[in-house]
């Protein structure tokens, strides 16, 4: 899982050399984007804002518009523009248009231009997973001072994978985590009652455990928050707590499904969107660990790039699951850098944290 160093454009030789300077027109209404407008993917895109000035927009993610601002350009979600905000026009992505999107940045010249050679490779139940060279990575980014984005689904709670995730925030490798009412509310049922679901530790209906989970989403809304639940002594151990009291911040974001839900959760999904959007940009590296449609959505929401070092450099993105769909899945929608790790949450995050002890992680 080599770590490529990215090669940028050479802007000073043709076709290059005289490109065009990047056409904007104007937004005719509010969230309404002209014809012929620019659509962003998540791959490194430069834009020509004249005199040999080629920009990589702020804030890049795929599916979008890019924004011309005072001083430079941004991505943006296109509800977010109003009347008379002027956007990037083209579909030409070499720069002859002005806008060239350089995938080739990462690669060692044997791929096409769509690709990175990092995590490239096919996702099989059947490929060995390098568990050390995982863990190395997640190490050097906390040495670096990067951003790790961690999504989680419930099963990651119910699978006995909830100490060793506490493990991980405590030792410095989680910088935000991203996940559903499901996730506090089956951790929080833990803390309280020693069941997720009503299940016990050995996996066992307990005795009207199937009311737990209710109960424990009264007593936090009666406290009020999350936070308060911790610092009442309500909540003692387990993910919620991990995360308030080491200060690492999170966002829950409600479904049509959920039970409550706790307070803090976003229950307007754009509103979900613009808080986990927050947390997506500061990324150099995200871990989605057991869940289909989070993965999916923060996947979108994550460029296959950041620029936290300054050069462009490839964004670590791990995707856990026990079946090839969800991996599959979140690759086919756009996230192709997604390298994928299929078996069940609580195998990978027992090995996974299992060599990051062994190689010096819990020093910090």
């Amino acid at each position: 899982m080599p770590n490529a160093r990215f090669r940028a454009p050479d802007f000073t030789r043709p076709p290059l050399a005289g490109a065009p300077e990047a056409r904007f027109a104007s937004v005719p209404a509010d969230g309404v984007l002209p014809p012929g407008f620019f659509s962003t993917s998540n791959l490194p895109t430069y834009v020509h804002l004249g005199g040999g000035q080629w920009v990589l927009p702020a804030r890049p993610r795929m599916d979008c518009a890019i924004l011309r601002r005072q001083g430079g350009v941004e991505v943006i979600e296109p509800r977010r523009l109003q009347a008379g905000d002027l956007v990037a026009m083209g579909e030409a992505e070499d720069g002859s248009e002005g806008i060239l999107v350089h995938g080739e940045g990462f690669l060692a010249g044997a791929a096409g231009a769509a690709e990175f050679r990092f995590m490239s490779t096919e996702v099989s139940r059947e490929r060995p997973v390098n568990y050390e060279e995982l863990a190395g990575r997640l190490l050097e980014e906390r040495v670096r001072g990067g951003y790790l984005l961690w999504v989680a689904g419930p099963a990651l709670v119910h699978s006995r994978a909830r100490h060793d995730f506490e493990w991980f925030i405590r030792h410095g490798f989680v910088q935000a985590v991203l996940a559903g009412n499901a996730v506090a509310v089956h951790d929080m049922e833990a803390a309280i009652y020693g069941t997720t679901l009503g299940m016990d530790s050995a996996g066992q209906p307990t005795a009207r455990g199937h009311a737990l989970h209710m109960r424990a989403i009264n007593q936090v809304r009666a406290l009020g928050s999350i936070e308060a639940a911790v610092e009442s002594g309500l909540v003692q151990g387990g993910i919620m707590h991990a995360l308030v009291t080491h200060g690492v911040p999170y966002v829950l974001a409600g479904s049509i499904r959920d039970d409550g839900p706790l307070p803090g959760v976003h229950t307007d999904a754009l509103a979900a969107q613009d808080a986990m959007r927050e947390y997506c940009v500061r990324a150099t590296g995200a871990v989605f660990v057991a869940t289909a449609l989070h993965a999916i959505a923060v996947g979108n929401m994550l460029p296959a790039y950041h620029t936290h070092y300054g050069a462009p450099a490839e964004l670590m993105t791990i995707c856990v699951d026990q079946t090839e769909f969800v991996v599959n899945k979140l690759r086919d929608r756009g996230t192709h850098q997604a390298y994928g790790v299929v078996t069940n949450a609580q195998d990978f995050m027992t090995v996974l944290r299992f060599y990051a002890e062994r190689a010096g992680g819990g020093a910090a």
